[in-house]
C-alpha cells in the first residue's frame, strides 16, 4: 500500500469520526453555555443543569422512560434469548420459516406501522376486555416487542458461533441438560446477554414514534418531551440534558466492555487449563 494512499485512508477516517462525534462534542460543549442562545458562546456556566434539576415535568418524565426501558429490556432479553437459541439449535422443525419471520419482522417495519397497529390492537383490547390501560402498561408491551428482535438476533449469532463440544463433555460426565445450559452455556453467553440488555435498552429509552402511538394521557416519556422542547426551539436545557444522557450511556457501554473483557479471559484461561488438564 503506498503512502499516499495510507494517508487518503487516514484522513478519510478522521473525517467521518468528526461528522459523527462533531455534533455530539458540540452539543457538550454548548451545554455549559452561559447565554441563552444556543450557538453563541457567552462564557462557562453550569446554570442550564441546575435549571433541569428543577424542571419537574423533565424528571418525571426522565424516571419514566427509566422505568420503561429496565423493564423492557429485562424481559426482552429473556425472551430473546430464549428465541435465539431456538433459532440457533433447534434445526429444523415445523413452523420455523414463521417463527423466524415473526421474530425478525419488526426489525423492517416502519416504525409508524409498527406504532399504528399497536395502537389499534390495544385499543381493540381495552374495548373488548378492559386493559390494557394505554400509558406505561402500552408502552411498556411495544417496548418488548420491538426491543426483543434485535436481541434475538444477537444471541442467535452468539448461540450459533458456541463451542458445543463444550456442552456435550458436561453431558458426558453426566450433567442434565438443564444444568448444563445454566452452568455451562449462560455463562459463556453472558456477555452477548449483557450487550442485548444494554441494546435493549438503548431503543426503549430512546424511542419516540412508537411511544407516540402508545402513549396515554400524562404518560410522557424523555423523548416526547425533548420533542416537544424542541419544537418550541432551540434551549440550552437540552443541551444538558442530551449531555447527561451521553454520558450515562457511555458509563454503561464502558462498563459493559470491561465485564466482557474479562469474561472473555477468565474463559480463555478456563479453556487452556481445561486443555491442559486433557494433555
Amino acid at each position: 500500500m503506498s503512502k499516499r494512499l495510507s494517508w487518503f485512508i487516514i484522513l478519510m477516517m478522521v473525517l467521518g469520526y468528526l461528522f459523527l462525534y462533531g455534533p455530539i462534542f458540540s452539543l457538550i460543549f454548548f451545554s455549559f453555555n452561559a447565554s441563552k442562545l444556543v450557538t453563541v458562546w457567552g462564557g462557562f456556566s453550569t446554570q442550564w443543569y441546575s435549571a433541569l434539576w428543577n424542571d419537574q415535568p423533565v424528571i418525571t418524565a426522565f424516571l419514566l422512560s427509566l422505568r420503561i426501558a429496565v423493564l423492557s429490556s429485562t424481559v426482552a432479553t429473556i425472551l430473546g434469548t430464549i428465541a435465539g437459541y431456538v433459532l440457533a439449535r433447534f434445526g429444523a422443525f415445523g413452523g420455523r420459516t414463521v417463527f423466524s419471520g415473526m421474530v425478525t419482522a419488526p426489525l423492517v417495519m416502519p416504525e409508524v406501522i409498527t406504532g399504528l397497529s399497536m395502537l389499534l390492537l390495544f385499543v381493540s383490547m381495552q374495548e373488548m376486555f378492559g386493559w390494557p390501560t394505554r400509558g406505561f402498561t402500552t408502552i411498556t408491551l411495544a417496548h418488548i416487542t420491538f426491543t426483543m428482535s434485535y436481541i434475538a438476533v444477537v444471541m442467535q449469532s452468539r448461540f450459533s458461533t458456541l463451542d458445543i463440544s463444550l456442552e456435550e463433555a458436561a453431558q458426558d460426565l453426566g450433567a442434565k441438560p438443564l444444568k448444563v445450559f445454566f452452568v455451562i452455556t449462560l455463562p459463556i453467553v453472558a456477555p452477548a446477554i449483557v450487550s442485548g440488555f444494554l441494546l435493549g435498552f438503548t431503543i426503549s429509552i430512546d424511542d419516540l414514534v412508537i411511544t407516540s402511538f402508545t402513549s396515554g394521557p400524562g404518560a410522557n416519556t424523555l423523548p416526547m418531551v425533548i420533542f416537544s422542547k424542541v419544537r418550541l426551539g432551540l434551549n440550552p436545557e437540552i443541551n444538558a440534558l442530551a449531555s447527561l444522557i451521553i454520558a450515562v450511556v457511555a458509563t454503561g457501554v464502558i462498563i459493559s466492555t470491561i465485564y466482557m473483557a474479562q469474561a472473555e479471559k477468565r474463559r480463555q484461561r478456563d479453556m487452556q487449563m481445561a486443555v491442559q488438564a486433557n494433555e
